[in-house]
Parts: C-alpha cells; sequence; structure tokens
C-alpha cells in the first residue's frame, strides 16, 4: 500500500468489535503523513451509515489519527470556535480502499467553552458484554481516555489553537492548488 500524498483523497472507515462496518466518510484529504499518524481534512463530505443512510458534515473538519493510540479527534470548524468530537477506538490502519479503525463507542465531545463530556457510556456496556471486549481492551480504553483528558486540559497536538491554524490553512492552499 502506497501512504498518501498530501492533496491525496482518501475515504475513512469505521467498523465495529464483531467487524461490521460502522460508518464510512468519502473524501478527507490527507494533509500530512508521517511514520505513526495522518492528519486530513473534508468539509461537507459524504457520510454513509453502517443502514445505507447518508448525511453530509456541515462545516470543515481536521481529523487526525495516529497508529499508536487508541483515540482519533475530529476538529470541527465552527463559527462560535472550534468544537471536538473524540472516538475511544483502535490506532489506525491503511489499506488501498481506505483508512480503518474500530470503534469503541465511547466519545469525548469538547464543546467551544472547554466544556468536556463522556458520551455513550450506555453503549459501551451494552457492547462491551455483547462481544465479550476483553480485560485488556478495557483497559487500554480507560487509559486512552485519561491520555486523552489530558492532551485537552493541556492543549496538546489537536486541541491547540496554532495546530487548527496550520493545517486549516494548508487545507485551503492544497483546495486552491487544485
Amino acid at each position: 500500500m502506497q501512504v498518501p500524498r498530501e492533496g491525496d483523497y482518501i475515504a475513512i472507515q469505521s467498523y465495529k468489535h464483531d467487524g461490521h462496518l460502522h460508518r464510512t466518510w468519502r473524501d478527507t484529504m490527507v494533509l500530512k503523513t508521517s511514520e505513526n499518524s495522518i492528519i486530513g481534512c473534508n468539509d461537507h463530505t459524504l457520510v454513509t451509515e453502517s443502514d445505507r443512510r447518508h448525511w453530509y458534515t456541515r462545516e470543515p473538519a481536521l481529523v487526525y489519527f495516529h497508529k499508536h493510540y487508541w483515540f482519533n479527534i475530529v476538529t470541527m470548524l465552527r463559527d462560535n470556535g472550534p468544537s471536538y468530537y473524540c472516538n475511544l477506538a483502535t490506532p489506525f490502519v491503511l489499506d488501498k480502499e481506505a483508512l480503518k479503525y474500530i470503534d469503541y463507542d465511547l466519545d469525548v465531545k469538547v464543546f467551544p467553552d472547554g466544556e468536556k463530556r463522556l458520551l455513550d457510556v450506555d453503549e459501551y456496556a451494552a457492547h462491551k458484554r455483547l462481544w465479550r471486549y476483553s480485560d485488556d481492551i478495557d483497559q487500554i480504553l480507560k487509559d486512552s481516555t485519561e491520555t486523552l483528558i489530558d492532551w485537552i486540559d493541556h492543549k496538546k497536538g489537536p486541541f491547540s489553537q496554532g495546530y487548527i491554524d496550520i493545517w486549516y490553512q494548508r487545507y485551503q492552499e492544497l483546495l486552491h492548488r487544485s
């Protein structure tokens, strides 16, 4: 698999623990690839749910995926300030078809005023029972949630204004070049 270059478009696919496709984002522009991470941006991109329903994203969103962290971060660029949706999920893999990960239901939402909310705890508990998540996965997700909260509290990486400014500007440059 050839690593996508900046300006290339990729699809993103999230799966559930049992292997079924959960959701697909059709077009995300790659802004940066490194040995361990991919940063991208999408805007008004088609999203298809597992039941074939579809919708379009409402605003530009920067996406951050890492090969060693059990979360990914979506920074939605809204008029009232950035809002974050963080998925507790496996590190990503990339193949010819898409960037892929397993979504473990738990999400952390960060509002423009900095308020944080842990979402979908009941869904996580139900799926943990249904699909028999191992104690190891449960512990990794708890540890990853703590790491994520620390990043949020310390405005690390995607949570810093500098990150947003640099990568959204890069998106604009690549968009106008093509």
